[in-house]
């Protein structure tokens, strides 16, 4: 990914909301109601310096032709609206040799957005989806014969966990339909882009859109909005499906594990319900949901496998890996070693910043592999152990424990999952902390 062309930074102490610009109908009619209910919040307030500071984010996938034309159509009109603008250049490569390129487009959509309000410190990203889009989803979902989760559709809101960074994405317009949005358009005569790609049928959205939405209508006139209606019903029943597996997960699930001993006594006298936790935990990992043969699968799996078995599946690009007796998604081992500064209040020990600095300017600061017989002292009043004895107290999987080591002048100073090296904390002072940071799952 690239990024390039940033705004320059406003002052302004209010609040950072983004809008993801495609230049497409729907997402000029949404920002520029953001940008006019921006205006007339100045006009009836003179405390401008709290009013939220408007971001528009464009990602740019590089599959057209005219895809650089948009991204210039982008960058204008948000400096028309005086507001600031970035965006990131994703890499798909041939989309005939990499399979569905619908689906590596969304999820590198996501994810570049993500890494767009990490960086600009934007907890609220507002996403143009409406109710026709909301009918497509739903009916893919049902010809790809999903449940309950699948068939409810969008959520109007929900939350984005990048790195330490949480965001919360809006649908403002999930209940109105793309005539509305034209109508609104033409009166405020907006100007937008046009993507000749919404006509291939060959993608399967597009083909119910084209073929099937058309049909629907004309059968009943008021179809996209009941189906808006279900997905919203289903929605909550999903919302008491997850209430139950908490409750059936109570003894289950633990630090984001499923155990599975428990869990199979649960699909013995009620495979519904034990079906229903492993969907919710999937979810909570943000994975996609399993099929029924899948399902059947992965249970073929744990009934026949020993307790102290180690077992291995990948779903939706993740390792799922049995350890210890429990299931767990694996992350993944690239990231990178930051320095977060800790505020002068804080009672959090940290290292001394100037002493950090002076070794990043002469070079002495330096990431190495394991070689197996190093040791740390993480706690006060406690001897230096060696790394697979913390790695084996914290219960760190094996495939957690690949992060490099960080060194300071040739000595060990921290280490994932682990933690820092005690006898160089202080209490007062500028300080500050390293922390290991996994890349986000593509």
């Amino acid at each position: 990914m690239a990024s390039s062309r940033k705004s320059q930074q406003s002052p302004k102490s209010g609040k950072r909301i983004a809008v993801a610009l495609s230049g497409g109908l729907d997402s000029v009619v949404l920002l520029d109601t953001v940008c006019k209910a921006q205006t007339q919040s100045k006009t009836q307030s003179t405390k401008t310096k709290n009013q939220n500071q408007i971001y528009a984010f464009h990602v740019h996938h590089g599959l057209q032709k005219s895809a650089d034309e948009w991204l210039t159509f982008c960058e204008k009109l948000a400096k028309k609206y005086q507001i600031h603008f970035d965006f990131r250049l994703l890499h798909l490569g041939n989309p005939k040799e990499q399979g569905n390129v619908e689906a590596r487009a969304r999820a590198g959509r996501y994810e570049a957005l993500a890494e767009l309000c990490e960086e600009h410190g934007i907890e609220d990203l507002l996403l143009a989806h409406h109710q026709n889009d909301q009918a497509e989803t739903v009916l893919l979902q049902l010809l790809r014969g999903s449940g309950v989760a699948g068939l409810s559709g969008m959520p109007q809101s929900r939350e984005l966990q990048i790195n330490q960074h949480t965001i919360t994405l809006w649908r403002p317009l999930l209940n109105m339909g793309r005539s509305e949005l034209e109508a609104y358009a033409k009166e405020r005569k907006l100007k937008w882009i046009e993507d000749p790609s919404n006509q291939n049928t060959e993608y399967r959205r597009n083909a119910i859109r084209q073929k099937i939405i058309p049909i629907l209508k004309n059968i009943q006139p008021e179809s996209l909005t009941n189906m808006a209606r279900s997905a919203q019903l289903l929605g909550e029943a999903q919302g008491l499906l997850n209430r139950l597996a908490k409750q059936d997960g109570k003894n289950i699930l633990k630090n984001d594990r499923l155990k599975v001993m428990p869990m199979l006594a649960l699909a013995k006298v009620d495979l519904p319900a034990a079906n229903n936790l492993i969907r919710y935990w999937l979810q909570t990992q943000q994975l996609a949901m399993p099929s029924q043969e899948r399902l059947q699968s992965w249970w073929h799996d744990l009934e026949k496998v020993k307790a102290d078995a180690q077992l291995e599946w990948l779903h939706d690009e993740r390792k799922i890996r049995l350890w210890r007796g429990a299931l767990q998604v694996a992350g993944k081992e690239e990231g990178k070693w930051v320095f977060k500064t800790l505020p002068t209040n804080s009672k959090q020990l940290g290292l001394p910043a100037d002493w950090v600095k002076n070794a990043q300017e002469n070079n002495q600061i330096s990431l190495k592999e394991r070689v197996g017989s190093e040791k740390i002292q993480i706690k006060p009043n406690s001897p230096r152990k060696t790394l697979k004895n913390l790695f084996q107290e914290a219960d760190i999987p094996p495939w957690e424990r690949q992060a490099p080591l960080l060194y300071i002048h040739d000595e060990l100073i921290a280490v994932a999952g682990i933690g820092t090296s005690y006898p160089h904390l202080i209490s007062k002072g500028r300080r500050i902390v390293p922390e290991w940071i996994q890349n986000p799952v593509k």
